[in-house]
């Protein structure tokens, strides 16, 4: 069975976070593939770009996105790892668990 693009970045891309130390799930469906990286960090890709929710505006009441092309994923796996590290140190998974993260 072929893999698709959107799968092949996103293999990529997981293993590039891998190699930072960040284990992640990829998922497919409907053209698209997703890296599950955290609570709140899931990465889309197209086979063209990757794009994740970066935070919140507060003045517009809604997300804000990042995108990096899916030709580097490196790269992307670097500013994902920056992402990462940010929800991991204001959301710890213990937390999490216990409901005490928005």
């Amino acid at each position: 069975m072929l893999t698709s693009p959107a799968v092949g970045a996103a293999s990529d891309l997981q293993s590039a976070l891998r190699g930072l130390g960040i284990e992640a799930d990829v998922t497919d469906g409907y053209g698209l593939a997703v890296v599950s990286v955290w609570v709140g960090l899931l990465v889309w890709c197209n086979g063209e770009r990757f794009w994740w929710r970066s935070g919140w505006d507060e003045r517009r009441k809604r997300p804000v996105y990042a995108w990096h092309p899916a030709c580097d994923p490196e790269r992307a796996a670097r500013r994902v790892a920056f992402r990462y590290r940010d929800l991991r140190r204001t959301r710890p998974l213990a937390a999490l668990r216990r409901g005490e993260c928005g």
